[in-house]
């Protein structure tokens, strides 16, 4: 896009003129759909109370800003759209048998009385630095997108449905591995012990680029960059020494947070596509799939949901209920964003 087009935009005088000069602009269907993003943005802005033009220019700014860094760098980022059955499909369980299921997570704020339903629509709270650019992620944020969902923040898991990572994870230290054989009364000498951690390390690192019979691969695969971060912090939760100084910094740009967070997260229990269950169907368990998600809430409806939880309508007839999915609290606002772009750029496949 030339910078003409830029200052155009910049000096367009409101929010209601903003799609279709992007539009305009843009050829591409990836593209396109950025003009589709835009839209629902501003139907999110006209949702907030009104009192002054100055603050709708800012955000539009702030839009724009998201929006024309991606046109030239969506294309240079291997990413693809999230696709095939959801993971608890894969593995033929139900949600409510799952840890998730029995209401082990953080959940939203309580349903309010039908009366004041509905409730108003929440404000978008993203952050000044949220403007497409890329973001340096370590390998906590990795461990937060990738597996924080069924590990927990610990990494302790949630037995015996799901295994703690800690314990294959200080197999990897020779030290650690001396130090528990001694407390069984075991001796075991340096070079046994290292010999046997670089095995353990070997194994382990299999396993985050290929994940395991009821764990699945780390779709998108890592990087060798995000594997030694993501490592390292393993490491680090499992109490191993030095090992908070390993990890690498990553640069990665927003739809490449989005599609970690879609793959590792929303997969587990939300197939790619399917059909979008209505009120009776959600009471009775059925799980709406990730390509109706866009559909259903708009941007700041989405944000809300996934960040702090929200009601639902269920049952017949629909009365507003909190509602099964638990919030992902550990997502900031800007990244559960990275996620309605990355779905509405890249819609799910069957």
């Amino acid at each position: 896009m030339a910078a003409s087009t830029t200052i155009t935009l910049l000096r367009c005088g409101g929010l209601s003129c903003f799609p279709e000069a992007v539009a305009q602009q843009f050829e591409e269907p990836e593209c396109r759909a950025l003009a589709t993003l835009g839209a629902k943005l501003q139907g999110a802005e006209r949702t907030e109370d009104r009192w002054g033009t100055i603050r709708h220019g800012m955000k539009l700014v702030a839009v724009i800003l998201l929006l024309l860094p991606l046109s030239w760098t969506a294309y240079a980022q291997v990413v693809t759209p999230v696709e095939g059955e959801s993971w608890l499909e894969h593995l033929h369980r139900p949600f409510d048998e799952t840890s998730m299921g029995k209401s082990s997570g953080v959940y939203g704020p309580a349903a309010p009385m039908p009366g004041d339903w509905p409730l108003p629509h929440p404000g978008l709270k993203l952050s000044n630095k949220f403007t497409g650019q890329s973001t340096k992620l370590s390998g906590s944020d990795l461990y937060r997108m990738k597996c924080q969902g069924c590990h927990g923040e610990s990494g302790t898991g949630a037995p015996p449905e799901i295994n703690s990572v800690l314990d294959p994870v200080r197999a990897t230290s020779a030290k650690m591995y001396i130090e528990r054989m001694k407390k069984v009364g075991m001796d075991v000498t340096m070079k046994d012990a290292a010999h046997l951690a670089k095995q353990a390390e070997g194994t382990l690192l299999v396993r985050l680029h290929t994940g395991g019979t009821d764990m699945p691969s780390p779709n998108p695969y890592l990087t060798d960059a995000e594997v030694r971060s993501l490592f390292a912090y393993l490491r680090q939760l499992a109490g191993i020494p030095g090992a908070e100084k390993q990890q690498v910094p990553i640069v990665e740009p927003p739809l490449r947070v989005g599609e970690h967070i879609v793959k590792s997260t929303c997969h587990i229990c939300h197939a790619s596509v399917g059909h979008n269950p209505n009120s009776q169907e959600l009471m009775e368990g059925q799980i709406p799939p990730l390509d109706s998600l866009t559909s259903r809430l708009s941007v700041n409806e989405f944000i809300t949901k996934v960040t702090v939880g929200a009601p639902v309508l269920e049952g017949s007839p629909a009365i507003p209920v909190r509602g099964h999915m638990p919030a992902f609290t550990y997502l900031a606002p800007d990244e559960a964003a990275d996620v309605y772009l990355y779905l509405s750029l890249y819609p799910p496949r069957k």
